[in-house]
């Protein structure tokens, strides 16, 4: 069974179409979604997602949280629809270490954002939801976008990306970077995982191509790329010509969230912790100084801006009082310990009263695994295999259904990942490449 056919099941839920009828009554401003556990929500939420006419901002309480809700949501709904949106910052915002993955990621999430696609789910956290963006005009001002086929000559190229701030180097590992060979532009726009390889016919497009940083190889063509420049400094670094992500997102955009009142809170402490005399101090003694005076938003200004969007609320209990509250009958998937006497007992238990038993997995060796060990014990225990995992198990008591995790069974670290880790890792790649193809006589200059 795959993830899609669970969801589509999970879609018809009575009160997924509940809430689904209420998000499509403009007048309701706030919802309340109570007794979701564990992957429940973003089950609920993907559903929710898949036929809305409107984006989402999903606010988790931190970076890791926010982490496994984007990892949930990309295996029910892909990639394509489902953004990641982190801090543009290493460590903490009152460091000022910038960096260039998470930049890449937020500059995607905002050229998405402008073409108001229906149903995009976007993903954050108060850390990163405190940083200022670029604002709409800015980001329409200092984009360039490439077709194949059109007239566009290398030289005029080379201007707008030195324009715009890019290093020009000799081979191309990180954003913010191209190489000119020849014909071939090769660059690293802030709006793409992988950099984009340019070739000219004359003052022709004649290819474009995606390309990997460790092996040069080509990925894919594409007909039609957007450049983009560093927008975390960009066009200034005082604040000018910059708005909160809330005064970008499309008025129609529905916010979501477990706790709203730890959100504002975190906000205005990760905007007072950036501005005091310690902080500042620290960020002075950096070889690049890096000022945040008027890049952050404060958490008055959040709770303005919040206040004029539509609320879903799925946390243990609302912020206020909401206008609608719909309840959902789950429980968290028991905790098992690899103990396979007491997954038997609770599964036979679960069949007999009529349950459905599902178990999640990347791996289809584990199924097979989990299935030969119930044969192996002579257990009749019958589930359905689902072919992707989903971070937490649980029951849901109004569909009769467990969805169970094989890495909860086994008692495994379950580890979301980003696809900015690619372009983290791309640098170090490169050298230990190079590195690699030194021979012993070779002249080295140091």
């Amino acid at each position: 069974m795959t993830i899609n056919e669970l969801q589509q099941r999970y879609a018809a839920h009575p009160q997924v179409e509940a809430v689904d009828g209420l998000l499509k009554d403009a007048s309701v401003r706030s919802i309340y979604c109570k007794g979701l556990c564990a992957s429940a929500a973003p089950l609920v939420c993907a559903a929710l997602a898949r036929e809305a006419a409107f984006p989402f901002l999903f606010i988790l309480g931190d970076l890791e949280e926010a982490g496994y809700f984007y990892h949930d949501l990309v295996q029910l709904r892909g990639e394509e629809h489902v953004l990641f949106f982190p801090s543009s910052f290493r460590r903490a915002v009152k460091y000022g270490q910038r960096d260039a993955a998470g930049g890449i990621l937020r500059t995607e999430a905002l050229a998405r954002l402008q073409k108001n696609e229906p149903g995009l789910c976007i993903v954050t956290y108060p850390d990163a939801l405190a940083e200022k963006v670029v604002s709409p005009d800015a980001l329409n001002q200092n984009t360039l976008e490439v077709q194949a086929g059109e007239r566009l000559s290398p030289t005029f190229l080379d201007e707008v990306l030195r324009g715009y701030g890019f290093e020009r180097v000799e081979y191309v590992y990180e954003p913010g970077q191209y190489a000119l060979r020849g014909s071939i532009v090769d660059l690293f726009s802030f709006s793409s995982e992988y950099p984009y390889r340019i070739d000219f016919f004359g003052d022709e497009v004649d290819s474009i191509r995606l390309f990997e940083v460790e092996t040069q190889l080509s990925r894919q063509s594409k007909q039609r790329v957007v450049i983009v420049p560093d927008l975390t400094v960009f066009p200034t670094e005082g604040g000018d010509g910059r708005v909160s992500l809330l005064g970008f997102l499309p008025k129609e955009t529905v916010l979501a969230a477990r706790d709203f009142p730890w959100v504002h809170e975190r906000i205005a402490a990760v905007h007072d912790e950036a501005m005091s005399p310690q902080a500042i101090a620290a960020r002075e003694s950096e070889e690049e100084v890096i000022t945040l005076d008027g890049m952050l938003s404060t958490g008055e200004e959040f709770l303005e801006q919040a206040l004029s969007f539509r609320w879903l609320e799925l946390g243990a209990k609302p912020a206020g009082t909401p206008q609608a509250t719909v309840t959902f009958d789950t429980s968290l998937q028991p905790v098992y310990h690899k103990n396979f006497d007491m997954v038997s007992a609770s599964f036979k238990q679960y069949l007999q009263q009529g349950y459905t038993l599902y178990i999640c997995s990347d791996s289809l060796k584990q199924i097979e695994r989990i299935r030969s060990i119930f044969e192996d014990r002579g257990d009749n225990i019958v589930f359905t295999p689902v072919e992707r995992t989903l971070h937490e198990g649980f029951a849901d008591n109004t569909l009769r259904l467990c969805l169970f995790t094989d890495h909860q069974l086994f008692d495994r670290f379950h580890k979301y990942s980003l696809r900015s880790e690619k372009v983290r890792g791309g640098k170090v790649a490169l050298s230990l490449k190079e590195l690699n193809q030194f021979t012993p006589g070779d002249y080295v200059v140091h």
